[in-house]
């Protein structure tokens, strides 16, 4: 579902995502904040990094009435987890990102003048957070998550640590041309010393 799909439906009011707006009331000016801890659902990572589903998020929220609508923001924490793009060991690191978002009222210029997917909208007195605070998240990981910035992955030929193999690790290498000659010059080598 993307995000313009789930904009236009109904917020759950028993979600623990929802803000009830409501609570804060249509006066431009007044705040209310809110505390919660939320179950990771799937969605929130990248292929290799990444909050676990089931994992807990804390979701510090201020919600503040404006003339066109409520402006959501505040800051989600949640430790993440994947692994190393370089030598595919585990990593992980706590994680914290800060959102803001303009949600309209119905009946607002805002809502007037923009098209669906450009601003969030307040759905009867409700306010779902889920897209907003899981798009700052992903927004926010690594492409290319790193165990450590100096990891220098895995030897191509054996395919271990560079980090657990001595400084002198190498392989020969030959290119399939020159091995017959180097035969060659290994049996006269042979002859020459009997």
């Amino acid at each position: 579902m993307t995000r313009h799909q789930q904009r236009e439906t109904q917020p759950s009011a028993a979600s623990p995502w929802v803000i009830n707006t409501r609570e804060v009331g249509r006066r431009p000016g007044t705040m209310r904040a809110y505390r919660r801890t939320i179950t990771a659902p799937a969605g929130f990572g990248l292929d290799v990094i990444g909050i676990a589903v089931g994992a807990p998020i804390e979701v510090d929220l201020r919600v503040e009435s404006a003339t066109e609508g409520v402006f959501v923001s505040g800051t989600a924490a949640a430790d993440v987890s994947g692994d190393c793009a370089r030598c595919l060991d585990p990593l992980g690191y706590p994680l914290t990102v800060r959102f803001g978002e303009l949600f309209a009222w119905p009946d607002s210029a805002t809502e007037a003048t923009t098209d669906a997917d450009e601003v969030s909208r307040v759905v009867d007195d409700l306010v779902d957070t889920e897209e907003m605070i899981r798009d700052a998240v992903l927004l926010t990981l690594p492409l290319a998550p790193l165990c450590r910035e100096d990891c220098r992955g895995l030897c191509p030929e054996c395919g271990d640590r560079w980090a657990d193999l001595g400084s002198g690790h190498s392989h020969e290498t030959m290119d399939a041309r020159w091995a017959a000659l180097r035969g060659k010059l290994t049996s006269d080598a042979d002859a020459d010393a009997d």
